[in-house]
């Protein structure tokens, strides 16, 4: 996780998902969703490099400066 920007821990519940602070829902249909996420083959190629953690209490931004593409 040392070159993500963003740890993300998926929550069971949709109430659950934070506010920008990588804690993620996944909806099952695309119009439900806040955003949009796209995954790709190779790091180059991403704007934001995301890494999935175990626990909740990882969650979070590692670069602040990067927070600004999921407002």
């Amino acid at each position: 996780s040392s070159q993500a920007d963003l740890l993300v821990y998926k929550v069971q519940y949709e109430s659950q998902a934070g506010k920008n602070d990588g804690k993620w829902f996944f909806v099952k249909y695309e119009s439900q969703a806040d955003k949009k996420i796209y995954f790709v083959d190779y790091a180059s190629q991403a704007d934001l490099v995301i890494h999935f953690v175990d626990y909740e209490s990882q969650a979070g931004w590692k670069d602040n400066s990067k927070k600004q593409l999921l407002y």
